[in-house]
């Protein structure tokens, strides 16, 4: 089963969706792979352009990677109002269940005002993470 996540910061919207990656992962090797898919629209009124990103990937031992980067796939996108940018990325755990949250730092149409739009918290979760009752 796969679940969109959503949160709309500062009239952004973005949505990611997981999806685990079976023929990528090595469970036998604590290989886990995951792709996901990022849509961002822009409800504001003015143009706007995705300069840098922030992620924080922790397993389900607690285990924290932090990711910081310029633009995203290599691209630092305009978005125009009413518009949207996709892309996919993808990560790995070296367990079968985690979680990904962080952050987009964009910049308005007229260059003079910086602003953060959060990325929702996601799950990933592999077939191969099963929860033991206490």
């Amino acid at each position: 089963m796969t679940i969109e996540y959503t949160l709309t910061t500062n009239f952004v919207k973005v949505t990611v969706l997981p999806v685990y990656v079976e023929e990528h992962s090595i469970p036998y090797e604590n290989c886990y792979v995951w792709m996901y898919n990022v849509k961002i629209q822009n409800q504001s009124q003015s143009t706007i352009q995705l300069l840098s990103r922030y992620w924080q990937i922790i397993d389900y031992t607690g285990r924290v990677n932090e990711i910081n980067g310029i633009g995203v796939t290599g691209e630092q996108p305009v978005i125009k109002s009413g518009e949207t940018f996709r892309y996919t990325s993808g990560t790995y755990l070296s367990t079968p269940s985690g979680i990904m949250q962080g952050r987009y730092e964009f910049l308005n149409e007229d260059n003079t005002q910086l602003f953060n739009v959060i990325i929702p918290t996601f799950s990933l979760d592999s077939p191969y993470y099963t929860v033991k009752p206490h």
